[in-house]
């Protein structure tokens, strides 16, 4: 079993929110001393997809999803 990469332009917009959304909140990501909202990292998620700074990855080991940089 191995790692797929998922288009993230093949996802439906709910699915693409909620692999987002779970990527966010799992994340933790740190923004320093701004407060940065949910919406506002979900955003930015979704900019970095949409510039192929980033892709969706799904494990089919552990069945899940994650969002991976780049390069």
């Amino acid at each position: 079993m191995g790692q797929l990469n998922i288009p993230w332009q093949e996802l439906s917009k709910d699915a693409l929110d909620g692999v987002i959304q779970e990527f966010v909140t799992r994340e933790g990501t740190e923004y320093g001393a701004l407060e940065v909202s949910m919406a506002d990292k979900c955003h930015q998620v979704r900019q970095q997809l949409e510039r192929g700074e980033a892709l969706i990855t799904f494990d089919e080991s552990t069945q899940s999803c994650s969002i991976v940089p780049v390069g």
